[in-house]
C-alpha cells in the first residue's frame, strides 16, 4: 500500500490505511506500507503488529504531500517492489502524489494496480481541476478503482473519466473492538457532555462549530463540551472562549492520539460533526460505535454512513446545526442502546475487509 499519509500522521485515510493492513495481515496476507520519511522516522520501520513500513528519503513539500517528479522516485520505488516481491500496489487518496506515481510506474512494470479515493472535488476552482486532470492521467490504467461511498463513487467516475463498472463501494474499515462503549464515563445526569473529535481546519467546519456552541451553551446550562484536534483554527475556538466567557464549559484537549479517542468519546453522550465535505467520515462510525448519538452536517457521503435513528443530519449552516442539536438533545437514548448501536456498526462495518480482499483477489485473475 502506497500513500503520503501514514503513521505517525493522524486522520482517516491514515487510519484506513492501518487498519485495513492489520486486517490482511491477519488473514495472512503480506502487508508492505510504503510512505514518505517523517523527521527522524526514516528507513524500515517494523509497527508492533508486525507491519512492515517505507519510510523513503522523499522530501513533502505542502500538505505532507511529495513533490511530483514522474521519474525521480522511480530507481527506489522499483527496488522496493522487487525486493518485496509485491503483486498486488494499492494507492491511496487523490491528493499523495507518492501514491500516483508508484501505480504509473507498478502498472507499467506489469503490476496488478488498485486505487482507493477517500475525497470529493469540485470541478470549478483551479485547484480541484488540477487534480482532476492529473487523476485522470495518473488513472487510466489501473485496474480496479475502490471508494468510500456512493456519493464518492460518482465523484470520482466523473472527475477521473473512469468506466463505472470498474469502480466498487466499500466503505472505510473500522475496528470495533476498540470502540466498545462504557456508559459510567459519562458524567451524571442532568449534565450532557457534547463531543467533538476533529481536526481544528476550515474544511471541518470549525466556523460553524464557534457559531454553535454559544448558542446551545445559553439555552442548555446543563450542556459541556469536549473539543479534541488542533490546526490553524484553534485560535478562532480560543477567542471564542475568551469572548463568551465558557471556559469553564469547554474543555479544549488538544491533538489527541488515535488510541486514546476511544477514551475521549465515552465520556460524551452526543458526537458533533460539522465538515463542510466528506466521502465518508469514520470519526461518526467510531462514535457510534462508542454508543454516542451523533449529530452531523449532510454533506458528501455522510448521509450514507448510518440510519436515521442514529444520526441527525443538519445543512452546513449554524442554523441548522443548532437545530439538529437540540433534537439530538431531546431525544438522547437510554444507557443501554448504546450497546445496541455498537453492535449494529459491528455488524455493518468490520468485515468490510472482505470486500477490499475481495477486489485485490479480482485484479489478479
Amino acid at each position: 500500500m502506497v500513500s503520503d499519509f501514514f503513521h505517525p500522521g493522524l486522520g482517516g485515510v491514515e487510519m484506513h490505511i492501518y487498519q485495513l493492513a492489520e486486517c490482511l495481515l491477519q488473514r495472512g496476507h503480506k502487508v508492505v506500507v510504503v510512505t514518505h520519511f517523517r523527521a527522524a522516522r526514516q528507513g524500515v520501520r517494523y509497527l508492533k503488529n508486525g507491519l512492515k513500513v517505507y519510510y523513503l528519503p522523499f522530501l513533502p513539500f505542502h500538505d505532507n504531500c511529495t513533490l511530483p517528479t514522474f521519474f525521480s522516485f522511480f530507481p527506489l520505488l522499483r527496488k522496493v517492489l522487487l525486493r518485496e516481491r509485491i503483486d498486488i500496489v494499492h494507492g491511496h487518496q487523490a491528493t499523495s502524489n507518492l501514491a500516483h506515481e508508484c501505480i504509473l510506474h507498478a502498472r507499467t512494470m506489469g503490476y496488478h494496480t488498485v486505487y482507493t479515493d477517500h475525497s470529493l472535488f469540485g470541478f470549478a476552482d483551479a485547484a480541484c481541476i488540477h487534480v482532476n486532470k492529473l487523476l485522470k492521467f495518473f488513472l487510466t490504467n489501473v485496474e480496479h478503482a475502490i471508494c468510500v461511498s456512493h456519493t464518492n463513487r460518482e465523484n470520482l467516475v466523473l472527475r477521473a473519466a473512469l468506466n463505472p463498472a470498474n469502480v466498487s463501494v466499500i466503505p472505510n474499515a473500522v475496528d470495533t473492538r476498540r470502540f466498545v462503549p462504557d456508559p459510567s464515563q459519562r458524567p451524571a445526569p442532568p449534565t450532557v457532555t457534547i463531543v467533538v473529535v476533529s481536526r481544528l481546519t476550515y474544511r471541518k467546519g470549525i466556523d460553524l462549530l464557534v457559531g454553535a456552541i454559544p448558542q446551545i451553551c445559553r439555552r442548555h446550562e446543563h450542556v459541556r463540551w469536549l473539543i479534541g484536534g488542533d490546526g490553524p483554527k484553534r485560535l478562532l475556538l480560543e477567542e471564542m472562549l475568551e469572548r463568551e466567557q465558557l471556559h469553564d464549559r469547554v474543555e479544549l484537549l488538544g491533538s489527541i492520539p488515535h488510541d486514546e479517542v476511544r477514551n475521549v468519546l465515552i465520556r460524551g453522550h452526543v458526537f458533533l460533526n460539522t465538515s463542510l465535505t466528506e466521502a465518508f467520515c469514520i470519526a461518526i462510525v467510531e462514535a457510534a460505535s462508542c454508543g454516542l448519538m451523533v449529530v452531523s452536517t449532510s454533506v458528501g457521503g455522510v448521509p450514507e454512513v448510518l440510519p436515521p435513528h442514529m444520526m441527525r443530519l443538519a445543512a452546513p449552516r449554524t442554523d441548522s446545526v443548532v437545530e439538529a442539536l437540540e433534537v439530538a438533545l431531546a431525544s438522547l437514548p437510554p444507557l443501554e442502546v448504546a450497546q445496541k448501536f455498537h453492535e449494529e456498526v459491528r455488524v455493518h462495518y468490520f468485515p468490510v475487509v472482505n470486500g477490499t480482499n475481495n477486489n485485490r483477489n479480482s485484479t489478479q485473475r
